[in-house]
């Protein structure tokens, strides 16, 4: 996913936690270097942990949020969803590709409706793609998610 949006010209924050972004930043540099417009950032991100102080919303506000297969950590997932909620502010709308594998999974999914207004933009069997905006202060734009959907 970072590679691609990087391709296409977006400005990238790529994240993983610390232990792997050696990694991460060697893949990411090794497929993107001098093709594109802004250099992807690679940045630590533990689920749910100080993310006021490592990311405040005062400096870090996205567009976009991509997240792709990242429903794998089953002790992690209320973490995921307050890391989700933490980046995506009014005027954000995440993309999250996700494939079912667990019943785990499924009660993370119904959390996810739940805590954001989102749309089902692709299915293709076990896989399915949302788009998402924030609940917060529920002044939610949902033109811009059937604009997605188109």
């Amino acid at each position: 996913v970072t590679v691609v949006a990087s391709l296409l010209g977006a400005s990238v924050t790529a994240t993983d936690l610390p232990e792997i972004l050696g990694n991460l930043r060697a893949n990411v540099m090794r497929n993107t270097r001098g093709r594109c417009r802004h250099t992807p950032q690679v940045a630590a991100l533990s689920w749910g942990y100080d993310l006021e102080n490592t990311y405040p919303p005062s400096i870090y506000r996205y567009d976009y949020v991509l997240a792709a297969d990242v429903v794998y950590h089953h002790d992690f997932l209320d973490e995921l969803l307050v890391t989700m909620k933490h980046f995506c502010k009014p005027g954000t709308t995440l993309i999250w590709a996700n494939r079912v594998r667990f019943e785990s999974d499924l009660v993370f999914t119904d959390n996810f409706h739940k805590a954001f207004h989102s749309s089902l933009l692709l299915e293709d069997g076990e896989m399915k793609i949302y788009a998402a905006t924030s609940r917060e202060g529920e002044d939610v734009d949902k033109s811009k998610l059937n604009r997605i959907k188109a």
